[in-house]
């Protein structure tokens, strides 16, 4: 028997080494698994594949569960640095995965990455869960919570300190063994559920496309327009013809430009019913389930709704201020609203027309408004905005801001030909970080603009570690020998996204957990939407707006047309955005856990908020993936509540000079390095001086008047 074991024990000796022998094999061949030694230990885009990525998800998930194992059996009494800081500091590996993988899901997916998404996305429910329900490991949270008023921390450690109580405590550590075997089968359901969702959305957009073999039915369309139409036919074999589709460069040039009004409906009703055809791509049922179980989950955690639930980490706190904010913007939005519905049918009864303005006339008929009264074409502006001149003028405003330099690096890998890479100095050379530019549409790209991090900025031992971060948009492809020459609205989300990576690059915190953009969900609008004040400010437009054949600057002439245009249309603007608020706010605000038939609830709360009918919302329920594939979910309404802010802030820098050092350098310093490492409110305060007011963003929207009347 003693020599029978013996054996057996040699065995499984033998089988250990060779599994472990197997398992170094397959690490040194995964580039995930490696150190980096690109440039600036740069993700190695051009050796990852596919198949790396499971593998890596696992050993990530595995050294994360040995770390927190650490944590739990460490035999010394909890402290701060053996409990909180440890376990921000776990799980390295799997987020350094998890930034490569899910990014790239978004911008360069496939078939193949959606199953590997579908497959690790339950593994990852589990793992988070198993962290967050962990007794022990909340036990020894608890313990340093309870020392908080004798031991000495920072500002940054007391928050993080904060944050990971209430993360555990909001995340079901205080449930029984029951409840949390219900909120674990919520929480892999949901994920799955919003992967579902994304994808669906995805492959609806790029399924539908609308040929035009007339020339005849291109009438109306800019020259510009046709041209990229026919390389998308060209794309498809489709030689001759031209294709429109669903993409916003695409789509939206078409509905404010074609003549054909039939054409203009099919497109976009195509747009407005993604999601909502009884197919295989269909959304209502995932969109109606993912609701009910949220309920269920935030019920269960003791909170009536879920919008109860996540606003308690936000600015705002709970439902009523949301709905208080958005109602003291909606009656004026609606009430212009209606004024700009009353110009454009009495433009088309001159016309000698006779028919009720439509959701799809409206980009139409508002485009031949704007030129009757300000005399100005958008086809007219957009010479002047070369992509990357316009990028050239985001980065000469962060220098003149900060001191700051962006330098092209072609030596670094990139996930498409189309990415660039550009390194980030202060003024004295010293390394900021990495950011990338994605900037053109693709079918295996999601629909959008947003900004990312390959890498997070933390700091440990004192030494900071740099953040790589992305921007990446949707906008008009070059073709032909014509660059990409962008739309106003274009050259404004350009500077938004970029605000969004100056908040990640100038990071400064030690934690992951508070660094970059972790911040309340309605203030991380504030970086970005502040940066849109400076886009078409005439001292930076006319260095950055030049011809792309002459060089030649933007007229004044035309800039002026631009100015007095600047609340045009704000009625539809404002409306159709905070109607896909309220919308989210009411699906959040559901009590009972039923799943809804989306089209009567749609209809229902659009005829509750008194949605004029020419106007549909910004996104509907079917297509709404901020909120039920993406983070936005209760926290639609944050770009509104932010730009209560930055419109508030950039009264400061329009008060001392829209350049002044002084106060960019309060900006960076009481905004952008902290991140999430103190409250945010107070933060604000700290840079202001005082709470902001709602009447700078009336005023900006041109809503005054309609307010004060209300």
């Amino acid at each position: 028997m003693k020599k029978m074991t013996i054996i057996f024990t040699t065995l499984a000796l033998c089988a250990t080494v060779f599994v472990l022998a197997r398992d170094k094999a397959a690490a040194d061949e995964n580039p995930l698994l490696q150190k980096w030694t690109t440039p600036f230990e740069a993700p190695p885009f051009h050796l990852i594949q596919t198949q790396h990525y499971l593998p890596a998800f696992q050993q990530g998930i595995a050294e994360q569960k040995a770390e927190i194992a650490a944590i739990v059996d460490n035999p010394n009494r909890a402290t701060f640095a053996n409990t909180i800081e440890a376990l921000d500091r776990s799980g390295a590996l799997l987020n350094r995965v998890g930034n490569v993988f899910f990014n790239l899901l978004e911008a360069v997916t496939s078939d193949q990455m959606q199953k590997i998404a579908e497959a690790v996305s339950p593994l990852l429910s589990r793992h988070q869960d198993d962290i967050l329900m962990n007794d022990r490991l909340f036990a020894r949270i608890k313990t340093v919570t309870d020392q908080k008023s004798t031991i000495k921390l920072t500002p940054e450690q007391d928050k993080l300190l904060d944050q990971f109580h209430r993360n555990f405590i909001r995340n079901g550590a205080g449930l029984d063994e029951s409840a949390k075997s219900s909120l674990r089968r919520i929480n892999e359901e949901l994920a799955l559920l919003s992967l579902k969702f994304s994808d669906n959305m995805l492959k609806e957009t790029n399924a539908f496309r609308l040929v035009i073999d007339q020339k005849t039915d291109l009438a109306g369309l800019p020259v510009s327009l046709i041209a990229a139409a026919a390389d998308a036919a060209n794309a498809v074999g489709l030689t001759g013809k031209w294709v429109f589709t669903l993409h916003a460069p695409s789509i939206f040039p078409f509905l404010q430009a074609a003549e054909n009004r039939e054409l203009r409906k099919q497109i976009l009703l195509a747009y407005a019913n993604r999601g909502n055809r009884d197919n295989e791509y269909d959304n209502k049922k995932i969109a109606a389930r993912i609701a009910r179980l949220r309920v269920e989950r935030s019920n269960l955690l003791g909170y009536p709704t879920f919008a109860d639930y996540t606003l308690t980490e936000s600015m705002a706190k709970k439902p009523e201020s949301v709905f208080k904010l958005l109602q003291q913007v909606w009656s004026p939005a609606m009430a212009r609203a209606r004024r700009e519905v009353q110009e454009m049918e009495e433009l088309i009864r001159k016309e000698g027309q006779d028919f009720r303005l439509e959701p799809w006339d409206w980009w139409y008929y508002s485009d031949k408004v704007k030129k009757a009264k300000y005399d100005l074409d958008d086809e007219a502006l957009k010479p002047f905005f070369q992509l990357d001149k316009v990028r050239e003028g985001a980065f000469q405003v962060a220098n003149r801001l900060w001191g700051i330099t962006f330098s092209e690096q072609k030596d670094v890998p990139v996930f498409h030909p189309e990415v660039r890479v550009f390194e980030v100095k202060e003024a004295d050379g010293s390394h900021i970080g990495l950011l990338y530019t994605d900037y053109h549409p693709r079918q295996s790209k999601r629909g959008g603009a947003w900004m990312n991090n390959f890498r997070d900025q933390i700091t440990i031992d004192g030494r900071r570690i740099a953040p790589i971060v992305a921007n990446t948009g949707n906008f008009t492809r070059p073709s032909g020998e014509v660059p990409a020459l962008l739309t106003l609205d274009e050259v404004t989300t350009l500077f938004h996204e970029f605000g969004h990576a100056l908040h990640g690059l100038l990071s400064n915190c030690t934690y992951r957990s508070l660094s970059g953009t972790a911040v309340p969900r309605d203030f991380v609008e504030l970086p970005s939407q502040i940066m849109e004040n400076w886009a078409q400010h005439p001292e930076v437009i006319k260095q950055y707006a030049r011809h792309y054949r002459t060089g030649e600057p933007i007229p004044d002439a035309l800039l002026e047309k631009v100015r007095k245009a600047g609340q045009f249309n704000q009625g539809f603007i404002t409306g159709e955005y905070l109607a896909a608020s309220l919308l989210d706010m009411e699906w959040h605000t559901l009590k009972e856990p039923v799943e809804m038939d989306v089209p009567t609830f749609e209809a229902r709360i659009l005829e509750k908020i008194g949605l004029i009918g020419q106007i549909i919302p910004r996104y509907r329920t079917t297509y709404f993936n901020h909120i039920w594939g993406g983070g936005y979910a209760a926290g639609y309404y944050s770009y509104i509540w932010s730009e209560v802010l930055d419109a508030d802030a950039f009264e400061a820098f329009k008060e001392k000079g829209i350049f002044d050092r002084q106060t960019a350098s309060s900006f960076r310093t009481h905004i952008l390095s902290k991140g999430g490492s103190e409250d945010a409110q107070t933060l604000y305060l700290r840079f202001r001086g005082r709470a902001p007011g709602v009447e700078p963003l009336l005023r900006r929207r041109g809503l005054l008047e309609e307010a004060e009347k209300q």
